[in-house]
């Protein structure tokens, strides 16, 4: 046969000429999809860099960091909240997409990590991605690095003039009115809610004329479960309580790993507080009244999601 009987697909080639396929394309060809996924993380990562290094990234009045937070402080707690304490959010149509509000939730589990927890389902699960503002106890900020870090996050001090603020901005504000006696309670009182403080919230809702939303966190509860404290040696170092749990101290760093329960979160339906004058915050009568209608929102709604959830390790149970 002759050489131009040969049938071939060369285009313009000439015969005997070896085609060049570039090791780019042959790449993507056998790896796929997960190839270029990778290689646009890498990119994406390397910009990101750029921009730190070069500056090129804001920071508000707070020291709130929003890229830092999205691309590396709730990245590295994404996996807790998806994998291993399987998170399920509801009621997120009760959350507005834009205007302020202050969002009042349950406080457990011996560490704040239901904190964390809910500022990644309202970034990540809300519609609107919202970042959730919370407020802190002092003790956060007084911690070289957690502190700092808290900042970056969107966390301020709890105090009525922050609140104020960044609610009256049109920010999305948590807060946990029970603080260390809800986080710090014995694993034989979850559940039930602690006292929620003066109402100090509640006066910052009606001054900021926002709607407050209730909401419940099961699963908290039974990651690190308190069953004693080392009081002696919490007042030597100045902490509300040292725990221990069944697995810590007595299994040294492995005790703090958190067990893993199945969480659900839920927010309730608003509560409005623009029904009353930005003065009647100083009434200590209406801010009670208000304070117990959200206590006992929060303790229902916790007591309804609780029966829903069943068993708290549903995989061994």
């Amino acid at each position: 046969m002759k050489q131009k009987d040969i049938p071939h697909d060369f285009g313009d080639e000439e015969p005997g000429t070896a085609r060049v396929i570039p090791i780019t394309s042959a790449r993507r060809r056998s790896d796929g999809p997960k190839a270029d996924a990778v290689e646009d993380r890498v990119v994406e990562f390397l910009a990101f860099l750029r921009r730190r290094l070069a500056g090129e990234y804001e920071v508000d009045e707070f020291g709130f960091d929003p890229e830092l937070n999205d691309k590396v402080l709730l990245e590295l707690i994404r996996p807790l909240y998806r994998h291993w304490f399987r998170v399920e959010t509801m009621g997120l149509e009760n959350v507005p997409d834009e205007a302020g509000a202050l969002v009042v939730a349950n406080h457990s589990g011996t560490v704040p990590v239901d904190a964390l927890m809910l500022q990644v389902a309202l970034h990540d699960e809300h519609p609107a991605h919202r970042p959730l503002r919370l407020l802190g106890a002092d003790l956060v900020y007084q911690l070289p690095v957690l502190g700092h870090l808290s900042r970056k996050s969107g966390h301020t001090l709890a105090c009525h003039e922050d609140a104020d603020r960044l609610m009256r901005k049109g920010e999305l504000v948590g807060v946990f009115p029970e603080g260390f006696k809800g986080v710090g309670k014995p694993f034989s009182e979850r559940y039930k809610l602690q006292r929620f403080g003066r109402g100090g919230f509640v006066a910052s809702a009606i001054r900021a004329q926002v709607p407050i939303i209730p909401c419940s966190i099961v699963g908290a509860e039974e990651i690190y479960p308190k069953i004693g404290n080392f009081r002696s040696l919490a007042r030597l170092l100045g902490l509300p309580y040292i725990p221990i749990t069944p697995l810590f101290p007595w299994l040294g760093p492995l005790g703090l790993l958190p067990l893993p329960s199945k969480w659900m979160i839920q927010f309730g339906e608003p509560v409005r507080t623009d029904q009353y004058d930005p003065e009647e915050a100083d009434d200590p009568m209406l801010v009670f009244n208000l304070t117990d209608q959200v206590r006992e929102l929060v303790q229902q709604q916790l007591n309804r999601l609780r029966l829903q959830r069943g068993h708290a390790f549903p995989p061994f149970f």
